[in-house]
């Protein structure tokens, strides 16, 4: 559930909009999400959803997802159903139908038309290269196309033969007639259609000339009736660009859009480019874009994250326009704080010790109900089997004990959680010395109850050996072992591939045992196992007859780079 508490810090954008509200600037607020279908959506879309979407929820107003669909060799659909059901599962609601940049097809070539008829927008030959070269550089000025100056009759004739694929791919463009002189490059007539041959998903042959980015995407919001346009700052120096092409055609809405930049968020041990996240797909690197050590909300899903627990980070990760580097133990914790609440418990056994109980009897030796979190009765209980074998973690025993060590010791006793006291009585070895068994004995005066005339302040977790569910868990972790992976440099001062920095233990998995519980969960179910960590039922893998367990997140954080 969603409550205006959740993206309740001031930030500039809000001091923006709230003097808007209150001069009547504008009388009600329309944002956008508008991701091009590339790719699937990453943690720093995360914070641009809960941002676009949070304001118009925090001042009763709207927000559309719309798709700059506008390089069709690298969209799909895949990617756009992808999209949707990310945003779904965040808990927002889009206004009306999803809407591409593509329906606006015909209107952006009107309007461009219309610019070729003011004079303001003429069809160039240069190749890329001679583009490149006449651009000039930051400290020098560029020079204008020789095609600058045809005239507007030859430059309406080109621009429709080139709608209608007369001309070869590259062969030629439309740019705007703007300033080859400007300090800012984005201004020195940018290119606002090029030839390209492509299948689009939405509009499929209908066209062989694409619009660019910078121009789709202003009039498009100027079309919806956007009254802030909300991106990140490298988008900063394009704004000049943003408004000259609003200013020079006629209003497709009375409300003019304007475009207000932030910080992008930085995630360190993790990457946040589409293409180096396409690349570890690709290469096989991970077993798909939800695999569940990908940064992308689709992978966070899988690893267990909660739509709550990415809100929260996304308020806590702030809005601002200085630097935004986020360490990934802040996801965590947002992550671990939210699932403390949320989660119910259960007991698993992940690296298993045999223990016998030697004096258990069958009709003395008795059960014990547990409830499944110790603050939300709500959640019910369940039945905490015992039986003469019990499996309790290696790391629980210890012969020869650190300084401190509060667990089962030889000769020494524990509480089993939600259960009795036990005292280790013998130790059973291999060949090699290792520890394979532990025989002990039950006091059977302490279930729910402390033992007389001594304290026993360990209490360690176990499952029953006769009742539990074999389980299948997958720890993840990191995939990076560096905070930049794709921001170190080599000896030659050259960047380093950023996949030379992959976590190489940052999936394990193993065969584990749970409570008999575990046996019918559904998938995407979100538990804590009690003194380990939070684990999710991965979504595609799980079953009943193959539990499948992904660790969300340890119970506290641990992580060390290797």
């Amino acid at each position: 559930m969603l409550n205006k508490d959740q993206f309740a810090d001031n930030h500039f954008i809000r001091t923006i909009i709230e003097d808007d509200l209150k001069s009547g600037k504008h009388e009600a607020v329309q944002t956008r999400f508008p991701p091009e279908p590339n790719g699937y959506l990453h943690i720093g879309h995360a914070k641009s959803i809960c941002l676009n979407f949070g304001l118009a929820y925090i001042y009763d107003g709207l927000c559309n997802l719309r798709f700059d669909d506008t390089n069709p060799e690298k969209e799909n659909d895949e990617y756009v159903n992808a999209i949707k059901e990310d945003v779904e599962w965040l808990g927002f609601h889009w206004a009306g139908e999803p809407r591409f940049a593509s329906n606006y097809f015909d209107q952006l070539y009107d309007y461009a038309v219309g610019l070729i008829k003011d004079g303001k927008a003429y069809v160039d030959d240069l190749t890329p290269e001679e583009m490149r070269e006449y651009r000039g550089t930051l400290t020098e000025a560029g020079k204008n196309s020789p095609y600058r100056d045809r005239s507007i009759e030859e430059n309406l004739d080109l621009f429709t033969r080139m709608k209608n694929g007369e001309f070869p791919d590259g062969s030629k463009t439309l740019r705007l007639k703007i300033d080859m002189a400007s300090g800012n490059i984005n201004m020195r007539d940018p290119v606002i259609y090029r030839i390209r041959r492509a299948y689009h998903h939405n509009t499929g042959d209908k066209w062989c000339i694409y619009p660019m980015y910078d121009y789709t995407h202003c009039i498009s919001d100027a079309i919806e009736g956007i009254t802030h346009s909300l991106c990140t700052l490298e988008f900063e120096a394009h704004r000049p660009l943003y408004d000259w092409v609003l200013d020079n055609i006629p209003a497709p809405h009375a409300t003019r859009p304007r475009q207000y930049e932030f910080s992008r968020l930085e995630l360190l041990y993790s990457i946040t480019s589409k293409r180096k996240l396409n690349q570890l797909v690709s290469d096989g690197h991970v077993s798909g874009w939800d695999d569940p050590r990908m940064p992308t909300i689709s992978g966070m899903r899988r690893r267990g994250y909660t739509p709550e627990g990415l809100r929260l980070f996304a308020k806590r990760a702030g809005i601002s326009k200085s630097e935004n580097i986020v360490d990934m133990s802040v996801l965590e914790g947002a992550i671990r704080e939210e699932l403390e609440n949320s989660a119910p418990r259960l007991m698993a056994v992940l690296n298993p010790l045999k223990v016998t109980l030697t004096n258990f009897e069958a009709g003395k030796t008795q059960s014990r109900r547990a409830a499944f979190h110790p603050n939300h009765e709500e959640m019910g209980d369940r039945e905490v089997p015992i039986s003469q074998t019990i499996y309790i973690e290696a790391d629980d025993f210890a012969e020869n004990p650190p300084k401190g060590f509060k667990r089962l010791i030889p000769g020494g006793e524990v509480r089993l959680r939600h259960g009795y006291v036990i005292k280790c009585d013998e130790v059973v070895k291999d060949a090699a010395g290792n520890v394979v068994e532990l025989k002990c004995s039950i006091d059977h005066d302490t279930l729910g109850k402390n033992p007389e005339g001594r304290k026993v302040k360990g209490v360690i977790h176990w499952v029953s050996a006769e009742h539990a569910a074999e389980i299948k868990v997958r720890l993840y972790d990191r995939l990076f072992t560096v905070e930049r992976p794709d921001a170190v440099r080599g000896e030659d001062g050259e960047y380093l591939p950023f996949t030379d920095f992959l976590n190489p233990e940052s999936i394990k998995e193993i065969t584990a045992y749970a409570e008999p519980a575990a046996k019918d969960l559904p998938a995407e179910s979100r538990w804590q196992f009690e003194r380990i960590g939070y684990f999710v039922t991965d979504r595609k893998d799980h079953g009943k007859d193959t539990p499948v367990f992904n660790r969300t997140v340890t119970l506290k954080d641990s992580w060390q780079p290797k």
